[in-house]
């Protein structure tokens, strides 16, 4: 798969068939229609085309957005990188873009960059100015430009905009075994451990303190999760506790996880922590000791998940 960080930087003469939009997740929706875009590539000898955009054109264009994405930009390149696409074009969506014309869209990005011979789209994609195009309007400019326009029916594009949403709700509601099915993989979280007040370390539960590589990244619900990571090319299991730890009188949110059957220095190492389910939500408890209790029991749980599901 070719990268390109903006539609002007494609220089390829071969024709292609293209999709638009944000893909956020990369989930089952958006892998079901990256699959007919590639499959259609094949069939037609087309190259395959993705153009998406960062920043999301939501956090450009609403001021006061609070929006958090599900994957971070490099995630999300790692993730299309297994569709089998030809060409990944993530252009910058900026102010001055929103503002181009449908017309000055299609002509000058679509037809005169891309070379599209077709495009895939979605009954309900509107373009352009202020969005005042729709998939009609492009069919009279593919009329006029000569590419064929495909489209996603409504009920497979609500399979697509439904599951983003759906995603970003469990997350926040800590529902990670939803998130993970409307995905297809485990939802993860990548980051620098950092030095936290080594609280877990005297109570003989040591922490990796992770500091999330990118603050638009959506974190879940403050609670405790069992959890995975890659350490040293070797599967390591754990248990994260996201929160501010009210019992010991914490006050900023923090994301820590203690590793099962591993102790080793990670300071300052990168690592992608992925989340496989749900344990509790956050409490306070009377003291250090109930604490400590209670995150036994949390390891307790963990382990026997584990154990069940092989």
């Amino acid at each position: 798969m070719e990268e390109y960080n903006s539609a002007s930087k494609y220089n390829n003469d071969r024709p292609c068939v293209v999709t638009i939009g944000t893909f956020d997740g990369v989930h089952i929706g958006h892998r079901a229609i990256l699959d007919r875009l590639v499959q259609t590539a094949k069939k037609e000898n087309l190259d395959s085309v993705l153009l998406t955009f960062f920043p999301h054109p939501r956090m450009v264009l609403q001021k006061n957005s609070d929006l958090k994405l599900i994957n971070t930009l490099s995630e999300k390149k790692e993730l299309l990188k297994k569709t089998g696409l030809d060409h990944l074009i993530i252009h910058p969506f900026t102010k001055q873009f929103s503002r181009l014309t449908a017309l000055e869209f299609v002509r000058d990005i679509l037809v005169n960059k891309l070379k599209a011979k077709k495009v895939i789209i979605g009954y309900d994609h509107r373009f352009g100015r202020n969005r005042t195009a729709d998939i009609n309007d492009l069919k009279e400019f593919g009329n006029t430009y000569g590419f064929s326009v495909e489209e996603i029916s409504a009920q497979e594009l609500d399979k697509v905009t439904v599951s983003s949403t759906k995603i970003r709700k469990a997350l926040e509601a800590g529902d990670i075994s939803t998130a993970n099915e409307y995905l297809d993989y485990q939802f993860m979280v990548s980051g620098t451990v950092v030095e936290g007040k080594a609280i877990g370390r005297t109570m003989k539960y040591p922490t990796a303190n992770l500091n999330p590589t990118e603050d638009y990244k959506l974190i879940p619900q403050n609670g405790v999760y069992v959890v995975k990571a890659t350490i040293n090319d070797k599967q390591v299991f754990g248990i994260t506790s996201i929160g501010t730890n009210p019992t010991v009188g914490g006050t900023k949110k923090t994301i820590e996880t203690h590793f099962l059957d591993f102790d080793q220095n990670l300071y300052n190492q990168q690592l992608q922590i992925e989340f496989i389910t749900h344990i509790r939500d956050e409490e306070t408890f009377d003291g250090v000791d109930t604490l400590k209790e209670a995150i036994k029991q949390d390891e307790l749980f963990a382990r026997n998940y584990l154990n069940t599901r092989g």
